[in-house]
């Protein structure tokens, strides 16, 4: 019979934690990431989220200088905290800073 190349499921519910999870693993991800913050800036309450070089996989158009942001480069993702139609409209409205950019605005 020919071998299959599919990967195997995992035995257990969807969702549930496996025995082996590197928890430890998650947290120093987190701490290199860096945390959640909120900064106000000209009176507006923004969450920013800053993203490692590790986990900067696609090129945004830094809405500061108007130059992109490669892959690779450490920046920072920052949408309004106060977002008038609710977390998930101001979460998909986000935009991506070069650091000093952020820094300047």
């Amino acid at each position: 019979m020919p071998r299959s190349n599919r990967p195997r499921r995992r035995s257990g519910r969807r969702g549930e934690r496996h025995e082996g999870h590197d928890d430890e693993a998650d947290g120093l991800a987190r701490l290199r990431d860096g945390w959640r913050r909120t900064e106000v800036r000209r009176g507006v309450e923004w969450t920013v989220q800053p993203i490692s070089r590790e986990r900067a996989a696609k090129t945004y158009r830094c809405p500061g200088c108007g130059n992109d942001i490669e892959p690779g480069v450490a920046h920072v993702a920052a949408w309004r905290a106060d977002g008038i139609l609710g977390d998930a409209s101001a979460l998909a409205d986000r935009r991506h800073w070069h650091n000093h950019c952020w820094r300047i605005a």
